[in-house]
This record gives C-alpha cells, sequence and structure tokens, in this order.
C-alpha cells in the first residue's frame, strides 16, 4: 500500500478500533461511499483494563457544630423511695392512735362504740394531751397512706421538692415516697416516632417529600424533664432540622454520574442518626434510629423529575449497548486479524467494522 489511493485520494484514518479505550464511532461507517467521513464523540469505555470502579463514597463529614449545654450538674440520680407496707403500717398505725386518742376523751360517737360493743365511757374530755394525740396519729396515719404510689415498669417518678430535683424513682410495684415530694411520671419505655411528610430539598434544590422513623427513649430523667421545656417537641424539631441538613448534601438522583444520592437508605440513615443523637444527648435523649422510611418528589415537580428519570435510564441503556457493541467488534476484528484468518486492507478493514457494527447493534437491539 501507498500513501494515496489509486484515484489520489488519501487514505481516510489509520485506526479505526483502539485496544484500550474507544473514544469515537466513524459514521461513514455506515456510509461506504461517503467522502468526508464525521466523527460522533462519545464517552470513553475502557475495555479490558481490569479495573474495577471506585466505590461510591458519602460526601465528606462537616465540621462539628458545638453541642447544646445544659446545668452541668443536673443529672439524673436515684430517689428515697420505701416499699409500700411501711406506708401501710404506718398508715393503719395513725388510724387505730387516733380512735384509740378519740375514745380516751370520750369524744367518739355512740353508734361507734355500739358498733364496736364497747361500753358507754364518758371520758375525761378533750384537753391538750388528748388534742395533740389525736393531732400526731391523724398526721401519721395522713403521711403513710398519703404517700403510697404505683411504680409501673417502663415509668419513673421525677421528684422534686420545692421546685428542687431530690430524685428519680424507677422501681416498680407498691411504693411509699414522701408526700411531701411533688411527683412528675415519666415514660423511660423504648419509643418511635413517624413523622408526617417533611419539605426539604436536595443538592440541586428539588423540593423533596421524606417521612423519618425514630427509635428513642429517655436515658436521663432530670435532664428531659427539666433541660428542655418539651422534651418531644425538641426532639420532633431536631429531626427536622437535621433532616434538611443531610438532605442538602446529596441530590435525590444522578441521572448520568455514578454517584452517591438519597437512593442509598443505609447511609442516609446513618449520617442522620449520628446528627440526631449529638443533638438530643444534652437533653437527656438516646436516640438508637433515624431512618428515611420514603424520600420522594414533591408534587409539584413530581411529573417532571420522573420523565426525566425515565430518558436517563433509556439514554444508559443505548450507550451500554452500544459500548458492547463497540467492544464486540474489536475483539472480533483482532481475533480475524492476529490469528492470520484474513488479511485486510485500510478499505476492507472500514468495511467489516461497518457491517460488524450494524449487525451487533441490530441484534442488541432487538
Amino acid at each position: 500500500m501507498t500513501d494515496t489511493t489509486e484515484t489520489g485520494e488519501r487514505p481516510r484514518g489509520t485506526r479505526l478500533i483502539q485496544n484500550e479505550a474507544t473514544t469515537e464511532i466513524p459514521v461513514h461507517l455506515l456510509f461506504r461511499d461517503d467522502p468526508d467521513p464525521v466523527a460522533v464523540p462519545l464517552r470513553p469505555a475502557v475495555v479490558g483494563t481490569g479495573r474495577a470502579a471506585p466505590p461510591r463514597r458519602m460526601p465528606p463529614r462537616a465540621p462539628a457544630r458545638p453541642a447544646p449545654s445544659v446545668d452541668p450538674g443536673l443529672a439524673e440520680r436515684g430517689g428515697r423511695a420505701l416499699p409500700g407496707a411501711l406506708g401501710v403500717l404506718g398508715g393503719l398505725t395513725g388510724a387505730a392512735g387516733a380512735v384509740a386518742a378519740l375514745g380516751w376523751a370520750g369524744a367518739l360517737p355512740q353508734i361507734v362504740t355500739g358498733l364496736a360493743g364497747l361500753p358507754r365511757y364518758a371520758g375525761t374530755g378533750l384537753g391538750p394531751a388528748q388534742w395533740a394525740a389525736v393531732a400526731g396519729s391523724g398526721a401519721l396515719g395522713l403521711f403513710g397512706f398519703g404517700g403510697l404510689a404505683r411504680g409501673r415498669t417502663g415509668r419513673a417518678w421525677v421528684l422534686t421538692l420545692f421546685g428542687r430535683y431530690r430524685g428519680t424513682v424507677r422501681k416498680s410495684g407498691l411504693l411509699w415516697v414522701n408526700p411531701l415530694l411533688l411527683r412528675r411520671r415519666t415514660d423511660v419505655r423504648l419509643r418511635h416516632w413517624r413523622s408526617e411528610p417533611m419539605p426539604a430539598v436536595d443538592a440541586n434544590g428539588v423540593a423533596l417529600r421524606v417521612v423519618v422513623l425514630v427509635v428513642w427513649r429517655i436515658k436521663d430523667t432530670a435532664r428531659a424533664a427539666f433541660g428542655v421545656e418539651d422534651h418531644e417537641t425538641y426532639l420532633r424539631e431536631c429531626v427536622e432540622a437535621d433532616l434538611a441538613r443531610v438532605l442538602s448534601q446529596l441530590p435525590a438522583d444522578a441521572f448520568h454520574d455514578d454517584a452517591p444520592t438519597l437512593r442509598n437508605a443505609e447511609a442516609v440513615g446513618d449520617l442522620l442518626t449520628r446528627k440526631l443523637a449529638v443533638d438530643a444527648e444534652p437533653v437527656g435523649i438516646e436516640v438508637f434510629s433515624a431512618q428515611p422510611t420514603r424520600i420522594e418528589y414533591a408534587p409539584e415537580v413530581a411529573a417532571a423529575m420522573q420523565r426525566r428519570r425515565i430518558a436517563a435510564i433509556d439514554a444508559q441503556h443505548r450507550d451500554s449497548v452500544l459500548t458492547s457493541v463497540v467492544d464486540s467488534v474489536e475483539d472480533t476484528v483482532t481475533r480475524l486479524t492476529t490469528r492470520g484468518l484474513v488479511e485486510l486492507d485500510d478499505y476492507e478493514r472500514k468495511a467489516l467494522v461497518k457491517d460488524l457494527t450494524v449487525a451487533f447493534y441490530t441484534g442488541r437491539g432487538e
């Protein structure tokens, strides 16, 4: 072969199929007699390099914000509670003492002595000693019965005296607690909260609707009761704020790029859980899981994004088919020529590549 053909025209190209990557497909292969070939640039398709695609990674963590702080001296500690039998015994003792004091003074009604079968006793009258005995016995009875409380499994009593925290009682059963203490019942069981669809935006500013399931419980009853006005409202507002921070770091869909998206529910849930746990820890709330159960486009953009997703899927399918066809053509031509089965000049090679491309693409399309 010489540098020019018999008609005086220059050869159209010296290499059509590359060994490592194919960056363009000559359109003139479909038209053998076209004198001016036009190359259509495509994305590189690596063939046989043996290198795996890099794994998807979440974006780098943002610098930690200062966590909210509460009174450092506010921490849960055990409150004093006695068995309920002691309170019952004290109440019965006080009641019996009051009856005895009234009988000593002769102040018991006649109907009571008649029912008890006791003879009528005139008594000594209600003097200072009798009044003191009645008052002391009555106070003991009220103090004994008034301090009885029923502790339930999964519930706790937060005790205060004149606004000062005096401890937490987590025991169950019949208990006796100082009746002068104000008791506030707190639920310490494992709880879950499923949010309503909350508005958010992704990294591209696309409007979303997200539903989150949060599993949590109160770990420190003192901080949950006194460190914040309402710990449940605080937790819900933290969920909304942290959700906006997490979702704004990633796009909802990567239509043409192999990049991390919000469809990776495990990674998104793990990041959201970490952020929410940091915000809720100062108020005594322990967060076990904060998992988005549903991430969808807002109604006003759902139709447009659905059409875009379908178009991206179709484009990816066409690109994969075309890449596979190019690889097959390259492998076929290489085997034919390296094994000496055929000897092709430049024109015949172009024709063979064109015919194989059309045949393989037609077969893959079907």
